[in-house]
């Protein structure tokens, strides 16, 4: 039996909050099941499980896999786009979280993750303090209200692809507004040098 755990709300963060979260952001995290593939299990006459992946879903960010589920198909996806770290079997993902940042070598302020159930729920609530959190268009209320970001798409079919370009969109804005700054600094500077100059 499935317990529905009712999350903290987590407020909205004002958009330069976002983007220096994501430049700091150095890892994303995701569930499979509801994120990578869309929920479904097929089975073969002869008894295989098959997943489906989203290939839009293969490129962005550096990515772990974390999930309660043993499969070999996720262990030769996490093969197939060449990822280090992949978790499988994990009944509480928030209690493994410090285990998977010693082993990434990443701080709490550089983690991100994306799920899309009630047993993402504690991890979400814990990465949400310092990183960036992300829900499938399909995922469960409680996870969507948890949610920084609400992909455009549901799991499996791009969700993963859509949370990372988001975080890269926010870096990017980040970058922008850091050389904006900078170039404005220099001017200023050289306006009181020029300033200087006329009055001595």
């Amino acid at each position: 039996m499935v317990t529905l755990v009712r999350s903290r709300f987590v407020a909205p963060l004002f958009e330069r909050e976002l983007e220096a979260r994501a430049a700091r952001l150095r890892l994303v995290v995701t569930d499979v099941d509801g994120v990578l593939t869309d929920g479904g299990v097929y089975y073969s006459g002869d008894g295989e499980e098959l997943k489906r992946f989203s290939v839009r879903d293969g490129m962005g960010i550096e990515t772990a896999f974390l999930t309660r589920e043993r499969s070999p198909i996720v262990e030769r996806r996490a093969e197939k786009l060449g990822l280090r770290l992949c978790y499988l079997g994990v009944a509480d993902k928030r209690a493994a979280l410090p285990r998977l940042m010693a082993d990434a070598g990443v701080e709490p302020d550089q983690i991100g993750y994306i799920g899309d159930d009630v047993n993402d729920s504690e991890i979400i609530e814990a990465v949400a303090e310092q990183g960036l959190v992300g829900a499938p268009l399909d995922a469960v209320p409680v996870v969507l209200r948890a949610a920084h970001y609400r992909c455009v798409r549901p799991g499996g079919y791009g969700a993963f692809r859509d949370f990372a370009d988001w975080i890269l969109d926010l870096r990017e804005r980040a970058r922008r507004r850091q050389s904006a700054a900078e170039t404005a600094n220099v001017v200023k500077k050289g306006g009181r040098r020029w300033r200087a100059r006329i009055y001595s």
